[in-house]
């Protein structure tokens, strides 16, 4: 159930620091814990793990930070002392955990965030905007760059093209010097083509896998960035090149993948997980991002109030980009 209500203005603990909301944008995952993924959270819960603000108050032991900046937040959170963090692998920590997921989040008037996730906005920089960028893109940049390998002159497909991650990866696929083929409904081929994809293929028109051995003559792609999951896997497995790389992200249609093992080893791809980001990739993304080189894709803003409405807009897939909210 999504309802608005009344709960205490949060304090920021040492190494803290409290936002005023300024813009918070939805994702799937604001979705998922709503049907009650099997997590522990806070309950009543606030979602929201893409936040824009300015900063309201300082925790013990602060500093770098002042009163008044713009920020937005690098929704991971970790613990700092394992194995992985202290490599600098943020998202593989043994107690990782995401803004708005397993903590309080930003869909609300204030929210406390450690100073460390902060990085700051242009002051010319729409805060809606600002909010719509961190999760796609640290997740786009670490999925293709990190962990994909892309280089120049390679080709890229990615799937469900008209989600937020997705429309950020064909942006950095280009900025990368990748041809990018994408997958999509027809009412979007036109703004996900704007977007930087050379070839945009109508899931509901076409079997994409065929369509795209047609049009690398028989060849395949260097690299799948994968969020659809069950229902796309089978094409993505026959689209792939030898030697190429399948990244996934998310499995919004189903978490089991079926793969014919023969097709696997005698093309010899490799396929690989991916989530979030680590603080560096985090920090080359928004640079990006505010340099005004890739533009987060804002569906809608709605008030707050009107929670309701925006998960409703997200669970039916009307949405092309992120729907934010403001308080």
């Amino acid at each position: 159930m999504v309802q608005v209500g009344e709960l205490p203005d949060p304090e920021p603990g040492p190494g803290e620091v409290r936002l005023v909301v300024g813009a918070a944008a939805m994702n799937h995952l604001d979705l998922w814990v709503r049907r009650g993924l099997p997590i522990e959270t806070t309950m009543p819960h606030i979602g929201g793990s893409d936040v824009a603000g300015v900063v309201d108050a300082l925790g013990e032991g602060v500093s770098g930070v002042t009163v008044g900046q713009r920020v937005v937040a690098d929704p991971s959170l970790s613990c700092g002392q394992c194995e992985w963090c202290r490599a600098g692998e943020a998202p593989l920590c043994v107690r990782y955990r995401i803004l708005g997921e397993h903590t309080q989040g930003g869909f609300a008037e204030y929210v406390v965030v450690p100073a460390a996730n902060l990085f700051p906005i242009p002051d010319n920089y729409p805060m809606e905007t600002a909010a719509a960028a961190p999760l796609v893109f640290l997740t786009a940049w670490r999925g293709l760059v990190s962990r994909g390998r892309l280089r120049a002159g390679e080709s890229v497909l990615i799937t469900g093209a008209s989600g937020g991650v997705a429309t950020a990866a064909v942006q950095l696929a280009r900025h990368f010097g990748a041809r990018v083929y994408a997958v999509t409904t027809g009412e979007h081929e036109d703004r996900v083509r704007s977007l930087g994809a050379d070839v945009v293929f109508d899931r509901r028109q076409v079997d994409y896998s065929k369509a795209l051995w047609r049009a690398t003559d028989k060849r395949g792609v260097d690299l799948i960035f994968d969020s659809v999951g069950a229902a796309t896997w089978q094409q993505n497995v026959r689209s792939v090149a030898r030697g190429g790389r399948i990244v996934v992200y998310g499995a919004t249609t189903g978490p089991v993948l079926e793969t014919d093992g023969r097709v696997l080893f005698w093309k010899q791809a490799d396929i690989l997980g991916t989530t979030m980001s680590n603080r560096t990739e985090f920090r080359q993304a928004m640079e990006l991002v505010f340099s005004g080189t890739v533009e987060p894709v804002v569906d809608s803003v709605l008030p707050l109030a009107d929670a309701r409405a925006a998960h409703e807009r997200l669970e039916a897939g009307r949405q092309f980009g992120k729907i934010v909210l403001v308080p």
